[in-house]
């Protein structure tokens, strides 16, 4: 049985004006008899992201060790609620390519998740998703680690290898750990990705980025900072990457009644390729 713990509800306390909303579901431990190795570091992620939402105005809901049909469930309620501008999903749990996994070991399948933002509810607002998973078995050239891919399952069929692309509506973008193929890394202290995401969010030249470029960032940080290190993985890396299908530029995460997104002359010719280098303190390149 899954364990939901959310925020406070405005409308609870008198409040009924839309805000906007992030879901964070996260698996920690399979329920027994699931030949899946519990991931102790994802409650450092919860825990973090649901205090840097919080503070950028998100109304946060965060679920531990939901079975594949709740996860359905969470996500197909979400989709209906109304939201302000913008509404955030994070998915972490072991995973291939096309799929995560509930506490049940049951698949979920990323495709139907997406699809169910179509709704009425969501048209015009922006969508992102950050999926922390396994995509396959191959590890990005560290000490053994913790990883998020599912030993030993069977791969998703191959026409789910692409359908979950086709199924992102329109005004989404989607944030994966690590490419198609590949190994994401968990450690104790949480994962590489959702902490260097939190880092990012919690600096002002980070959270007042137009969310492509902010993904670019995360990129960057992921690619060049972070290394695996000691034992036979010495050396490995991690590499997010984003789809996107948004129709505008969006700051989602910029500070209500803070500073301004960038002016709207430097907005003018905004390529969401451009790399941003920035000289900050590197993460600690151990992951174990």
């Amino acid at each position: 049985m899954f364990s939901p713990i959310c925020a406070s509800d405005p409308s609870q306390t008198g409040m009924s004006r839309a805000r906007n909303r992030a879901l964070v579901v996260s698996v920690v431990a399979f329920d027994r008899g699931v030949d899946l190795p519990a991931r102790k570091g994802a409650k450092r992620d919860t825990k973090r992201l649901h205090k840097v939402l919080t503070r950028l105005g998100f109304q946060v809901d965060f679920h531990t060790d939901p079975t594949a049909e709740e996860i359905y469930q969470l996500f197909k309620e979400a989709s209906e609620g109304p939201v302000a501008d913008c509404f955030v999903g994070v998915l972490s749990s072991h995973g291939e390519e096309g799929v995560v996994f509930g506490a049940d070991g049951g698949a979920v399948r990323l495709a139907r998740i997406f699809s169910c933002f179509e709704s009425p509810a969501m048209v015009g607002k922006t969508k992102l998703f950050f999926i922390q998973a396994c995509r396959g078995v191959e590890l990005d050239s560290g000490v053994e680690v913790e990883t998020d891919s599912a030993p030993g399952r069977a791969a998703a069929e191959e026409e789910d290898n692409v359908s979950h692309y086709l199924s992102i509506p329109i005004d989404t973008a989607v944030m994966f750990a690590t490419p198609p193929g590949y190994s994401a890394f968990m450690h104790l202290t949480g994962s590489v990705f959702l902490q260097t995401l939190c880092d990012l969010l919690e600096e002002e030249g980070g959270r007042s980025l137009e969310v492509t470029r902010l993904m670019t960032r995360l990129n960057f940080r992921v690619a060049y900072r972070f290394q695996a290190r000691g034992g036979q993985l010495a050396g490995k890396k991690e590499m997010p990457c984003f789809v996107s299908r948004l129709t505008r530029q969006a700051f989602p995460f910029a500070d209500a009644g803070g500073a301004e997104p960038a002016r709207a002359k430097d907005l003018q010719g905004l390529n969401a390729t451009v790399l941003i280098a920035t000289s900050t303190r590197p993460r600690k390149q151990s992951i174990s």
